[in-house]
């Protein structure tokens, strides 16, 4: 918890908004999509769902395959608390819709689908896309199955990321958003091994990059890699792009 804290002052002091942007590529994606406040008419179904969700009581028996959650021992839990605790945030899911509107990304994969709140919001954002999704826990899988069953273009795959990592290795990623078994070696391990899934555009979002120390490092990691050129922190998300033509260097931005 005290990580966490101590990390947001940081990030406070250290952050800015688009004034203190220079490259054109990361200025544009701030401007045009991370403060983008156009009341988009799809928003009210992510509102609509969420609030479903916020209202169900029905207990699922949790299968965690990674750290847990920090709040909630138990792992019988109601729908209404997991969407409270740990499901995307409205405001999160809006970011989410956004980006997959600015990057019309084709093919998309998510680890963790959790409630499908994430999901709904890129798949709305981008009809088009093919979207992947991994959820570990197949009661998760099974719920967010019945309710993203009108998104023909989702396909969701239950099970441990290990075991369906290497039948995606040979695809190519436009978009991939890891949300999923917050632990520093298991992050290392899923963006070392989707690298060869990558080509110039592509871009990876990381989940909580301070979650925990060990999930700090892991970013600390990731932002050093050879391949990788630019990355934005917005302390909730951290933002990875590989563009060959962009010159090694790292934004913390506030959205």
């Amino acid at each position: 918890m005290w990580h966490a804290v101590i990390s947001y002052f940081k990030f406070l002091l250290a952050s800015t908004n688009q004034h203190g942007v220079h490259s054109p590529f990361v200025y544009n994606l701030v401007t045009q999509c991370f403060y983008d406040q156009t009341v988009y008419k799809d928003y009210s179904k992510l509102i609509t769902y969420r609030e479903q969700l916020l209202q169900n009581d029905h207990i699922i028996s949790i299968t965690d395959l990674g750290p847990g959650s920090k709040t909630q021992p138990s792992n019988q839990r109601q729908v209404s608390t997991i969407a409270k605790t740990s499901g995307t945030s409205l405001k999160r899911s809006k970011l989410l819709y956004r980006l997959a509107q600015y990057f019309r990304p084709h093919n998309v994969l998510e680890l963790g689908t959790s409630l499908g709140i994430g999901t709904q919001a890129m798949a709305l954002g981008n009809p088009e896309a093919q979207i992947t999704s991994i959820e570990g826990c197949p009661n998760l899988s099974r719920f967010a199955k019945q309710n993203l069953q009108n998104h023909n273009a989702i396909s969701l795959l239950t099970g441990d990321f290990n075991t369906h990592l290497p039948d995606l290795s040979s695809q190519t990623f436009d978009f991939i958003f890891f949300d999923g078994n917050h632990t520093k070696t298991a992050t290392l391990d899923y963006f070392e091994r989707l690298l060869p899934t990558i080509h110039n555009d592509t871009v990876f979002i990381f989940d909580d990059i301070y979650w925990s120390k060990g999930m700090t490092e892991a970013w600390e990691t990731i932002k050093q890699h050879p391949q990788v050129t630019v990355t934005i922190d917005t302390y909730f998300w951290g933002f990875v792009f590989f563009r060959k033509e962009q010159a090694k260097e790292h934004f913390k931005i506030r959205v």
